[in-house]
């Protein structure tokens, strides 16, 4: 058989781009694998999808509670808002919806790649938008770079993003594979596997109690301070195995509870909870924010939080009902406001949210 001789045209033919690794299965696993997720804007198909089986699509956040939000605080044209914690964007996108023409937004991060992603996520919006990466204790910094005496709206939401939760190397999760370090700015220098590293079994035990409400506290501490004799524990199925063990369940034994109790809570999601509040001192930068907030508003305006459980929605209760007593703010919420069952059921993150509002008094 005689070798057929190439056409003059292919030599100057351009190379096939590498072909796309192939997965097992319908769809890709693993995190980094859902490059359509991770690009909903080339397939927004898969956004409704994965929204239809009550997940959210890898590399993106669903904006929680947004309808009540928007309802209690009035954004309007003209106005000056800084969101808090902008993450993928959601809220803040609304916001700038309404103050145009004339307003202002200003979106605050600690999360340097989120931000980045956001910034460009936001372009197109009708309303001017500055970024600053920083921690919302710092809002009063903020202010003053921007040249302002203060703001209209101040929005804070408390939760981790999805983006943080699914990405595996940001080991906030127990149910993905990765580093034990939990840190949602990377420019912190100790990681979860450097706390419970240090800490000695009485603070781990409070912590746990305090922090998450966990019922095994003692037993998942001394658990983890037992486990530095064998090394380190770096990795987030380190931490899932000693937690499980602690409570006396294996990874078997607790697949069998999961399929007879589907809504069951996992047994190590309170310990994560707990030592992410600790690594990024989350109580006690929203303790300086609710210390700072009536000082950045302006007369009139309007602070709103969602938090994401009962530590920290008890500060922000306390906090406005004491700014209504002191007179800094001239009403509140009279309860707190949580998901309806339609989002709840479309968006199950959303389950723990709880929205609270306060307004400053009208004159200085």
């Amino acid at each position: 058989m005689g070798i057929t001789e190439p056409k003059d045209n292919d030599a100057e033919s351009p190379a096939r781009p590498p072909r796309r690794a192939r997965y097992r299965g319908t769809y890709p696993q693993n995190y980094r694998d859902k490059y359509k997720e991770h690009n909903l804007e080339a397939y927004p198909e898969i956004a409704a999808h994965v929204r239809a089986k009550g997940n959210t699509p890898a590399g993106s956040h669903v904006p929680v509670m947004t309808e009540q939000v928007l309802a209690c605080l009035h954004p309007a044209p003209g106005q000056v808002v800084i969101d808090c914690t902008v993450g993928y964007g959601g809220h803040a996108r609304e916001f700038a919806q309404r103050i145009a023409p004339g307003g202002r937004l200003i979106a605050l991060d600690v999360d340097r790649a989120e931000l980045e992603r956001t910034r460009v996520r936001l372009a197109g919006v009708p309303a001017p938008v500055s970024f600053h990466r920083c921690n919302f204790a710092g809002v009063g910094n903020v202010l003053a770079k921007e040249g302002l005496d203060g703001c209209d709206i101040l929005f804070a939401d408390l939760g981790v993003s999805s983006m943080q939760i699914d990405d595996p190397d940001r080991g906030m999760s127990y149910k993905h594979e990765g580093p034990l370090d939990l840190r949602m700015d990377d420019r912190l220098k100790r990681t979860g596997a450097d706390l419970i590293e240090s800490l000695g079994q009485d603070e781990l035990a409070e912590a746990l109690r305090e922090l998450a409400d966990e019922p095994d506290a003692e037993a998942i501490a001394r658990a983890i301070v037992a486990r530095r004799v064998a090394g380190r524990t770096t990795q987030t199925s380190q931490l899932v195995e000693l937690v499980l063990a602690a409570k006396g369940l294996t990874v078997e034994g607790w697949r069998k509870q999961r399929a007879s109790h589907p809504g069951l809570l996992h047994p190590a999601a309170r310990t994560f909870q707990a030592l992410r509040i600790l690594v990024n001192d989350e109580l006690g930068c929203l303790k300086k924010l609710l210390s700072l907030v009536p000082y950045c508003l302006r007369p009139g305006g309007r602070i709103g939080i969602i938090s994401f459980h009962s530590g920290e929605d008890r500060l922000v209760k306390q906090s406005f009902r004491e700014g209504v007593r002191t007179g800094l703010y001239h009403e509140t919420c009279d309860a707190v406001l949580v998901p309806s069952r339609e989002e709840i059921a479309s968006n199950p993150r959303s389950a723990s949210a709880k929205f609270r509002w306060a307004a400053r008094k009208t004159h200085s």
